[in-house]
């Protein structure tokens, strides 16, 4: 059989290596992930900050309707109006079935002609002027003609409407308030979001590495246990607990494996990141957390994004209040209206056809029986303000409560980290004891797998606290934006 030359071989492996980048390609690079980079992304992704983002902008459009009450409305008029049939149609039709009377002349008297040519004359005049169309001078006026056009400008300024005006634009800016407020509100929210998912899926990892440095440690002792077993240092129980621990190690990985899976689902959902791709969280559990003085005082929670949005809830309903109490007061508006009005004869009319036509005009309009529609207004206008006022000063108190909760919590979750760390150090040594101490046949199963399981429960306390303590401080940190707790009484 003859061997493959060289060349052949170099095409061999050129195959292969193709193929295992194809391999490599299809299952895709794994994409590195801080928490900063992770909190971009959620920034520019999140549909909730751009809803809000939408919400400035409706809000600054509003401010611009109420503001412009406040000057000259300027309108521009153009319209061409062919006439079919009109009401004046009717005066042409009755002198249509005859020929078209001739036109008259003035009648002058002459004394010298005889007084047979003058009586001629006069009677001449007067049945020329009986059979003449009697609208004739008519003939000029807009009513009914053929073609008009209309070119015009229409002018109006507000003089007094009641404080309506001022009303309006205080409306406006309050809602822009409430809504730039908003905006800052999502986005603490999202920090918090990605955050928490962020250090969820941290936590999986971790958790998911102890359960297999868990599994590892029971086939080891197995291991260990079957070699003393077979030299005869153990009894078959022994080995059949080692046996039982180690196959009731497995689960639990497989179940830390499918929470590690789902923490990176969620967090790449939130991120809006294909759920195909593989990430590696950079950002750890133990990396040091800010400086204490750079997270708001416990005292802050009169300065809460919900205080502050109650607070803008307030002056809006205070100013619907001032507009039901201006709706009875009476409104003063000066108008213009200037025209070129054309009538030609021909469809395309020519500049000299048209005339021009200007007014102004002064007009007050005031509400004198409305059926209690505008009492009506003020009594709901005045209940809601009463009710932003009420539910400010619950917000106030549900703020106060939330910012010390938070604090308390972040407290509680600092000394739950520091106490954790001596703790894993002393199971870590406790086990390592038990270790030898079942190797050298001085202690039993139970109490190795007793030290195993302090030793495992030390250090998923020490992530858990540790995932704890780090989402604590993000909210205190972003505290004076984020929204109250849900479930706080408050209407969000």
């Amino acid at each position: 059989m003859k061997r493959p030359g060289p060349a052949a071989k170099l095409a061999v492996a050129a195959l292969l290596l193709a193929v295992a980048a194809g391999d490599a390609a299809a299952q895709g690079a794994t994409r590195s992930l801080s928490l900063a980079e992770a909190l971009q992304i959620g920034a520019r992704t999140s549909e909730s900050v751009g809803i809000a983002r939408a919400g400035i902008e409706r809000a600054r459009g509003q401010q611009r309707q109420a503001r412009s009450e406040r000057f000259p409305q300027l309108n521009g008029v153009a319209s061409y109006t062919r006439t079919l049939r009109s009401q004046f149609s009717a005066f042409a039709d009755d002198s249509a079935g005859g020929p078209p009377p001739a036109e008259c002349r003035t009648f002058t008297a002459d004394p010298t002609l005889p007084l047979a040519e003058r009586i001629d004359s006069l009677e001449s005049a007067l049945e020329c002027s009986a059979n003449a169309n009697p609208f004739a001078a008519f003939a000029d006026l807009p009513f009914g003609q053929v073609n008009q056009y209309n070119l015009g400008l229409q002018a109006s300024q507000l003089l007094f409407a009641g404080g309506r005006v001022r009303a309006q634009g205080r409306i406006a800016d309050a809602s822009r308030r409430a809504a730039e407020i908003e905006l800052g509100a999502q986005e603490a929210q999202l920090q918090l979001d990605v955050a928490s998912a962020y250090f969820d899926a941290v936590l999986s990892d971790r958790l998911l590495a102890i359960a297999e440095s868990t599994l590892v440690q029971t086939e080891r002792t197995l291991e260990n246990t079957r070699l003393a077993r077979q030299v005869g240092n153990v009894a078959e129980f022994e080995l059949l607990r080692a046996q039982v621990t180690r196959d009731n190690a497995r689960p639990p990985v497989i179940q830390r494996r499918a929470q590690r899976d789902i923490a990176y689902l969620r967090l790449k959902q939130l991120l809006e990141l294909p759920l195909e791709d593989s990430l590696a969280l950079t950002t750890s559990l133990d990396e040091p957390a800010p400086a204490a003085d750079s997270l708001p005082a416990a005292g802050a929670g009169t300065e809460r994004a919900a205080v502050r949005q109650a607070e803008a809830n307030v002056d809006i309903q205070e100013g619907r209040a001032a507009v039901a109490r201006a709706a009875a007061l009476p409104t003063v508006r000066v108008q213009s209206q200037f025209a070129r009005l054309g009538y030609p004869d021909d469809v395309l009319p020519a500049w000299s056809d048209f005339v021009s036509d200007w007014n102004v005009s002064l007009s007050v309009s005031l509400p004198l029986f409305t059926g209690g529609r505008l009492s009506g207004e003020r009594m709901a206008a005045r209940a809601d303000a009463d009710e932003a006022r009420l539910r400010l000063a619950q917000t106030r108190e549900l703020a106060a409560l939330d910012t010390r909760t938070a604090q308390a919590n972040l407290e509680a979750a600092e000394a739950a980290y520091a106490a954790s760390a001596g703790t894993v150090e002393q199971a870590e040594r406790a086990y390592a004891i038990a270790e030898i101490r079942q190797q050298e046949g001085i202690s039993t199963q139970t109490e190795l797998g007793d030290s195993r399981i302090q030793l495992e429960q030390a250090r998923a306390n020490r992530a858990q606290s540790a995932r704890d303590l780090r989402v604590a401080r993000v909210r205190m940190r972003v505290l004076r934006e984020l929204p109250l707790e849900r479930g706080s009484g408050v209407r969000e």
